[in-house]
């Protein structure tokens, strides 16, 4: 068995902990592997990102923020193979200076079982209850 086939789940119960693995790792294959091909990364509001633009995203986010990330589910819905997490979570990371950060949100995710039976993010939308903002900041609105 592969990495790879190893971060993938069929037990929606166990999909964040395993994503949370492939994303401390800096693994950006094991994290891209948790992806449908179409799906989107809503990493920054306003401006989603698809295919190969979302693939390198990931890399490049991976190999130069460093991240570590905490994350809990706090809702979880499921209907057939597809699925709808509500997730709290923290990340460590370095900025764009390379300076230490702090991030954290709530996220809404979707996810979908393929026929493989591995559930896989359609949507990644990390500040989809929230922010951005880093953790010293007020939420605007």
């Amino acid at each position: 068995m592969s990495e790879i086939q190893y971060t993938l789940v069929a037990d929606i119960e166990k999909h964040q902990e395993a994503f949370g693995i492939a994303f401390n790792s800096g693994d950006a294959d094991a994290v891209n592997a948790m992806y449908t091909d179409d799906a989107v990364g809503m990493w920054e509001p306003g401006f989603p990102v698809y295919g190969q633009a979302r693939r390198d995203y990931v890399v490049e986010f991976l190999a130069k923020r460093k991240p570590s990330v905490e994350a809990t589910v706090r809702q979880q819905l499921v209907v057939g193979d597809t699925a709808m997490l509500i997730v709290e979570w923290q990340m460590e990371a370095l900025d764009e200076n390379g300076e230490p950060e702090h991030l954290e949100g709530v996220a809404v995710d979707v996810l979908r079982q393929g026929e493989d039976g591995y559930w896989r993010y359609v949507v990644d939308n990390p500040y989809g209850v929230s922010g951005p903002w880093d953790a010293e900041s007020e939420p605007q609105g």
